[in-house]
């Protein structure tokens, strides 16, 4: 018997220094990257933003940006099974949502560890999945 199902597993990034570190400690513990999914969740676009504005840019190229950037990044063969997906939306909310409707049996997220003012005002994503995620959530700190 382990600790965690690792049936299907869910990596939130957002390619900083502590979320590539929990991808890699995910595939070193759970080891099939077939059962390993792993989300970006971009902000929606203000139609007040420059690139907006002079439509320059739009979701699809943005999505086609992180996804090339996944890509290369993540280049060896250790993610090549990996299911990645980028989403639109509020983080938290759509890495619930994904859970839920994927079958996730855990999540590994990672904390950027902040605290006062500026966690107050940036909320904590991971709190927040750790709160309303329909599954454990194994919260990794630096």
């Amino acid at each position: 018997m382990t600790l965690f199902a690792s049936d299907n597993v869910l990596v939130p990034i957002d390619f900083s220094e502590e979320a590539n570190r929990a991808l890699d400690q995910a595939l070193t513990f759970f080891g099939d990257t077939t059962k390993i999914h792993v989300i970006h969740v971009l902000s929606p676009l203000e139609p007040t933003q420059p690139g907006m504005v002079w439509q320059t840019i739009d979701e699809r190229s943005r999505i086609d940006h992180i996804q090339t950037l996944f890509h290369e990044k993540f280049a060896g063969d250790a993610y090549q099974h990996i299911k990645f997906s980028v989403l639109m939306g509020n983080p938290s909310s759509e890495i619930i949502d994904y859970a839920g409707s994927h079958a996730i049996n855990l999540i590994v997220i990672s904390s950027h560890g902040r605290t006062g003012l500026s966690r107050f005002l940036l909320g904590s994503v991971a709190e927040r999945v750790v709160r309303f995620a329909p599954c454990p959530v194994l919260v990794l700190r630096r």
